[in-house]
């Protein structure tokens, strides 16, 4: 889930895919620890079966229905809260994520948990599984928010069956214009340019966002429809480990989070570059703020296999990419 306390660095250009790709896996794999040692009572309300920041429980919104005897892929797993909860209610669950930290993570728990159900690792915008092979493909500010929607929202699409659901978290369009990057809080007033959202810089990690019109019609082009989208306001009995005391009083007014519910009706089609196009390239009426940041080099180790895969429509998971105990020990470029 996106990190707090950290200024944003803005710039508009679309990012190539293995560069965000190498930065978010080198956050992840050096913060994962912190990350589950500041969030995992929070993580585990509900018993792991919660969406958002807010942790709006799934027995409230009823989203993904009986899980029992359905195959379901977690994209961006981390530690595998979701996933370890619906196979403990009968689903065939695949758990896929680009950091070998969260899996190593999510092994330990499997353990614990006394589970079995594959761990992969792999990236969501070439997901190694076949056409139509899920159910329900589901993420909770995972995969989402931290790649390029145009590229991981056709691949969630491409692996469902028809009827099937792409459910999902992630930060609501109205937090990400109302964050003031200066003094790294949400304000009262518009902070950033509204069109033109998609690349969110940060100095450790880049996050993803795009207006509702822009998200509309990439899940139209996806063969994909939407049931619903819940924008949930805060609770006042308790409050999440992600919102500071201001943050938790703003999120009572304005939403933090968006969930979605889509259904897959039909195939996808391509949009013409114009329209994918669109809100990219306006410029902001804004000022850029300028950040000094020291320039790093990745090293083989912190890369993410950026090479390319033949994209056929019925590749398979190769045994390479499911994890099992003896394939933790240590990192994967």
């Amino acid at each position: 889930m996106p990190s707090s306390s950290r200024q944003e660095n803005r710039r508009r250009s679309t990012p190539r895919s293995g560069g965000y790709l190498r930065k978010n896996l080198r956050d992840w794999e050096r913060s994962a620890a912190r990350y589950e040692e500041l969030h995992a009572k929070t993580l585990r309300r509900e018993d792991g079966k919660a969406w958002g920041t807010l942790r709006i429980p799934e027995r409230r919104l009823r989203l993904l229905g009986a899980p029992r005897g359905k195959r379901v892929l977690e994209l961006g797993c981390g530690a595998a809260d979701w996933s370890i909860a619906l196979a403990r209610e009968g689903a065939d669950v695949v758990g896929l994520d680009f950091s070998g930290t969260r899996l190593r993570q999510a092994q330990d728990r499997l353990r614990k948990a006394g589970l079995s159900f594959p761990l992969v690792r792999a990236r969501a915008d070439k997901i190694p599984y076949p056409n139509g092979r899920f159910d329900i493909v589901l993420s909770d500010y995972g995969a989402t928010t931290f790649s390029d929607p145009w590229r991981t929202i056709p691949e969630a699409s491409r692996v469902l069956r028809r009827d099937g659901l792409l459910v999902f978290a992630h930060a609501n369009p109205f937090r990400s214009v109302a964050h003031d990057r200066k003094a790294d809080r949400l304000t009262r007033t518009l902070a950033r340019d509204y069109f033109g959202l998609r690349t969110l810089h940060f100095p450790d990690s880049v996050e993803f966002q795009l207006p509702f019109g822009e998200w509309i019609r990439l899940f139209s082009s996806c063969g994909l429809v939407v049931d619903r989208l819940i924008e949930p306001a805060a609770p006042t009995s308790w409050r999440t480990s992600y919102l500071s005391a201001d943050e938790h009083r703003w999120a009572l007014h304005w939403p933090v989070d968006a969930i979605w519910k889509l259904r897959k009706v039909g195939l996808a089609r391509r949009l013409p570059a114009r329209e994918r196009s669109l809100g990219r390239s306006r410029r902001s009426r804004f000022p850029r703020q300028r950040m000094r940041s020291r320039p790093r080099r990745g090293t083989r180790r912190d890369r993410v296999d950026a090479r390319p895969t033949h994209s056929s429509p019925a590749r398979k998971a190769p045994a390479s990419a499911r994890l099992g105990p003896h394939d933790l020990g240590g990192e994967s470029d």
